[in-house]
């Protein structure tokens, strides 16, 4: 671990910060474009995406920020605008990958009131995300050893939304009165490993041309997984998260959640963006 710091700085060194003149800077790119974002917002994505990719491939330590700058079609003084060093780039990549599944996520399932159809979509749309950005696990796995903090933070700002959502059925008694955070890492945990076994690992076995043509293809989630386990997910989720009369409720160590005789599975009043999905 102390050789691959050592290479990170000897590679950020390599690469110093050239003096950047004001002219370029954000606050001039600030004319609006037709998608509603400025031409600086436009380039800063852009070299995020860049960086996804070189990541994604080449894993931080062996990732330059001449690469990442040639596949955005930028030069390296525009990098230094943004970002300051490659590891800041990184941190920023993973708060964006995760601010963007949760989007995703979000969009999926605005207006949905049933916790069952919330779920289905959410965990649909979450695994287009991993079909979409396969390097996502890669990323992700680096950032614990790279950036821990940003590591925790993706999973952390996954998790709280979802665990309101969850909270919120359960006081609606549409679904059982359990632990609503551990509950929300347990489906967390059941999508990141499904895609793992069946998006990331025959992607990873494909060549590289099939690689970079299943790469962003469209899909639903049933479509992306083989449909007996989406299926198989769906009916554990239907079951295990479903009121059934005569089994008492684990106890539940959040505040005001406390186990009761619950209802029938069924629609509640529509919640937003915080049901968001691993």
């Amino acid at each position: 671990m102390k050789d691959e710091a050592e290479q990170s700085r000897v590679e950020e060194q390599r690469e110093p910060a050239p003096a950047i003149s004001t002219r370029e800077g954000p606050a001039r790119q600030g004319k609006e474009s037709a998608g509603g974002l400025s031409r600086g917002e436009i380039t800063r994505q852009r070299i995020l995406e860049a960086a996804e990719a070189v990541f994604g491939e080449l894993g931080y330590y062996e990732a330059s920020i001449s690469e990442i700058t040639r596949r955005a079609g930028v030069a390296q003084g525009t990098f230094y605008i943004y970002f300051r060093t490659k590891r800041d780039i990184f941190v920023e990549l993973v708060k964006d990958l995760g601010r963007r599944l949760r989007e995703s996520s979000a969009s999926a399932t605005a207006g949905l009131s049933n916790r069952l159809e919330i779920e289905r979509q959410g965990f649909k749309a979450f695994f287009r995300f991993a079909a979409a950005h396969r390097s996502v696990y890669r990323i992700v796995e680096e950032a614990e050893r790279v950036a821990p903090e940003a590591a925790q933070e993706y999973y952390q700002s996954i998790s709280r939304g979802y665990a309101r959502g969850l909270r919120a059925a359960m006081e609606a008694g549409e679904i059982r009165r359990m632990d609503p955070e551990a509950l929300a890492y347990a489906l967390m945990g059941i999508g990141h490993f499904l895609a793992l076994r069946w998006i990331i690992w025959p992607q990873a076995a494909s060549s590289p041309d099939e690689a970079v043509a299943q790469e962003g293809e469209p899909s639903s989630g049933e479509q992306i997984l083989p449909p007996h386990v989406f299926a198989t997910l769906m009916d554990f989720i239907a079951h295990g998260l479903a009121p059934t009369p005569g089994l008492p409720s684990v106890p539940s160590a959040e505040p005001g959640i406390q186990p009761s005789p619950q209802p029938e599975l069924g629609p509640s009043p529509a919640r937003e963006s915080e049901q968001s999905q691993p």
